[in-house]
């Protein structure tokens, strides 16, 4: 039988369709393939604008805590935020349940009374999808890379599972997947009104659906999960692809960096360092594992575990990362 992680599955792993139960208190869309226009019916108590910190003019960031998903942070975990620009406002990923969402979408109506126009999602982890719904009423456009709606479909129903084991039930229930409409290959650009955002898709990384945001006004990028800072990062990709697109992202030319959890940081792009540091050894020592012929059990139980560890959360991650490299690099040349 095989172990679910924290993301549910490897998307290899499971073509599952939507879960039924995600939609109830929706009406069905008639615009757009895949995509729920109304809000849930079910509404999870009123909710104080999320905290949020303007880390550069007109960004707002909040920080998620560096912890599991559970009913009492209801599955603010990861870094979400927005950008205010000249005739609208940008989202950027929008946090672990609907609750999230409608707090995140408060926080930026104490800001600004321009309207939301765009919601990018910087790939499909629950901890950044699951307040999409909360902008359903907006009008927004979804943004996300164009595997993110292919990769939301393949794992709806254990994400399903997945939240009402997290976070529980009440908060689960109206927490439902909404799948881009803008579907991004390369690069694509967006106008706020006087502020520029460039999107950029990645080949696969953490995730096979990870992009980027650039707000070219301050020069702040966003990076989604391809950064970590204090958390132990998570392999739900390729290494191999993660590192090189890591090489890649140091030549952006930005002056401030919101990872995907942690501190936002203006040492860029020295701050991706101990991930790299961290990555580049687990590819050495599961290479070494693979060359002493030994087993996955055996790598998986033996690397990194007697090492002390930097990271917040480590033995959660780890395994599975270990796990991940191994099944990828022992079909390596």
């Amino acid at each position: 039988m095989e172990t679910l992680n924290q993301f549910g599955v490897h998307a290899s792993s499971v073509a599952a369709p939507w879960p039924a139960h995600a939609f109830t208190g929706f009406a069905k869309c008639l615009c757009a393939p895949l995509l729920c226009c109304a809000i849930p019916s079910v509404v999870v108590g009123a909710t104080d604008p999320l905290p949020v910190q303007e880390v550069a003019a007109g960004v707002f960031v909040h920080q998620g805590v560096h912890e599991d998903a559970v009913p009492g942070n209801y599955g603010a975990i990861a870094n979400v935020g927005f950008i205010v620009g000249g005739k609208c406002v940008a989202v950027i990923d929008t946090g672990g349940s609907f609750a999230q969402g409608k707090a995140l979408r408060a926080a930026i109506s104490r800001q600004t009374s321009l309207p939301v126009c765009y919601v990018i999602n910087t790939h499909v982890h629950p901890d950044h999808v699951y307040g999409n719904a909360a902008f359903v009423a907006d009008k927004a456009e979804f943004i996300g890379h164009h595997y993110l709606a292919a990769s939301m479909r393949s794992r709806g129903s254990y994400y399903a599972a997945y939240l009402e084991r997290t976070i529980g039930p009440e908060l689960a229930r109206p927490s439902i997947l909404i799948p881009p409409s803008v579907q991004v290959k390369g690069t694509h650009q967006l106008d706020l009104g006087e502020r520029k955002l460039t999107i950029q898709a990645w080949p696969t990384s953490h995730t096979d659906n990870d992009l980027t945001v650039l707000d070219e006004t301050t020069a702040t990028l966003w990076t989604g999960d391809l950064v970590f800072r204090e958390r132990i990062p998570s392999l739900d990709g390729k290494l191999s692809g993660w590192l090189t697109t890591m090489e890649s992202l140091a030549r952006v030319p930005a002056k401030l960096v919101v990872p995907g959890h942690g501190p936002v940081s203006t040492d860029w792009p020295a701050v991706m360092k101990p991930q790299q540091q961290y990555l580049q050894q687990l590819r050495a020592d599961v290479r070494a594992a693979l060359k002493a012929k030994r087993s996955i059990q055996q790598a998986t139980a033996e690397i990194g575990a007697s090492n002390p560890s930097q990271w917040q959360l480590f033995d959660g991650s780890h395994r599975q990362n270990v796990t991940a490299a191994f099944t990828e690099l022992e079909w390596e040349d």
